[in-house]
């Protein structure tokens, strides 16, 4: 008897092996042929999708795609929200809202809503669950409910070179310059000059870029030795592996 089921056990497990392995190959195959191209845009009609730009299945939200425009070589990881207007069908006008350009990056969950313009700068990096928004609530009349008042929008503008950590939120009104860091998960209104670090909320300049002193206050740790020439990917990716052996 128990010969028997060490011998169902074994086929179960054998079975399970198999149905996993047909899943995940079928969720691949969902996840490759569900993405969003240039070459393979679906029902998606954005005003400009650049070639080598990348919509990861599944998408988030998106809508008002015709005044949508994305640049060449940008990353959209899964379930990001893509919004031109407050609603689907609205007619926007001749302008472009939401400017991507090239070279993007919004991680996954990310959300982007313009009501108004925003533009994110080339180069740009977000990581997961970031939220930039053109719009906000309104809290005028203490009698209505908030959620029934109509909100207040200002334009966006993200400059090339940014990265913005996991979790940051960008409010209507925000210009950042070149090359910000935003830290995870701070709040950021205002004007942000170029070359500087952000955190907190409401995000404050936490660190600055002089042309004479450097990075004020100076970094705690050394700058990152830069790969040299000629090197190869697979020179990297054995280094790697034996450092990890050694470790």
């Amino acid at each position: 008897m128990p010969r028997n089921r060490n011998t169902f056990s074994s086929l179960t497990a054998w079975r399970r092996r198999v149905l996993a392995r047909a899943v995940q190959g079928g969720w691949r195959w969902v996840q490759e042929t569900g993405a969003v191209t240039a070459e393979r845009p679906g029902r998606l009609r954005f005003r400009r999708l650049g070639a080598g730009t990348r919509l990861a299945f599944p998408q988030g939200t998106v809508f008002g795609e015709q005044w949508i425009e994305i640049g060449e070589c940008c990353i959209i990881a899964e379930q990001v929200t893509l919004t031109a207007g407050m609603l689907p069908g609205l007619d926007l006008g001749p302008e472009t809202v939401l400017t991507l350009g090239n070279g993007v990056v919004l991680g996954r969950g990310s959300h982007v809503i313009a009501d108004t313009h925003v533009t994110i700068g080339s180069d740009t990096y977000c990581g997961p669950y970031v939220y930039i928004t053109s719009t906000n609530h309104s809290y005028d009349d203490p009698d209505e409910p908030v959620g029934r008042q109509w909100p207040r929008s200002e334009p966006v503008e993200i400059g090339p070179g940014c990265w913005l950590g996991t979790g940051a939120v960008i409010l209507p009104g925000a210009r950042l310059g070149r090359n910000v860091v935003v830290a995870a998960g701070a709040v950021v209104r205002g004007e942000v000059p170029d070359h500087s670090v952000v955190a907190g909320a409401p995000a404050k300049v936490v660190r600055s870029w002089d042309p004479e002193k450097g990075w004020q206050p100076p970094l705690r740790t050394p700058a990152p030795v830069p790969v040299p020439d000629g090197v190869t990917h697979e020179q990297l990716a054995a280094l790697a592996a034996w450092d990890l052996a050694e470790g």
